[in-house]
């Protein structure tokens, strides 16, 4: 019984759950992406270069056959899922961190052991230095 109860506590902890939504919600985003490389970029860039289908491409040396255009049919999801991923998700998501990193007005650095503390405080909480006043006091 006591295993079991050890099993629970294992499955309800914050990161197995944490990891759980995020294989979930990772394996739907990535139907997303397909699509997105499927159904708008490989027709534009069929527009661009031709038809965008290379896996009959081959070539044979001393009887060996080898069909090369599979692995760069492979290469070209690849670079444009990975292009993809970047101007769509990596490019904004680190703009918007760089916005939240922002500095917050109500709060400076202590001069002593660079923790945030409030903009009125006269002693750091975390390492007791006493802090000059804005007017120089």
């Amino acid at each position: 019984m006591v295993l079991l109860v050890d099993f629970k506590k294992f499955l309800l902890r914050g990161n197995v759950v944490d990891l759980a939504v995020a294989v979930v919600v990772g394996t739907a985003f990535t139907a997303v992406i397909k699509a997105l490389v499927a159904d708008i970029l490989t027709p534009i860039i069929a527009l661009i270069f031709g038809k965008p289908n290379f896996g009959a491409l081959s070539f044979t040396i001393n009887s060996s056959h080898f069909l090369y255009g599979d692995f760069v049919n492979n290469l070209i999801t690849f670079v444009t899922v990975a292009v993809a991923m970047f101007f769509i998700v990596v490019e904004p998501l680190q703009a918007l961190a760089a916005r939240r990193t922002q500095v917050d007005p109500e709060t400076k650095e202590c001069p002593e052991c660079t923790s945030a503390i409030p903009i009125g405080a006269r002693r750091c909480p975390l390492c007791t230095a006493v802090i000059a006043s804005a007017g120089g006091a």
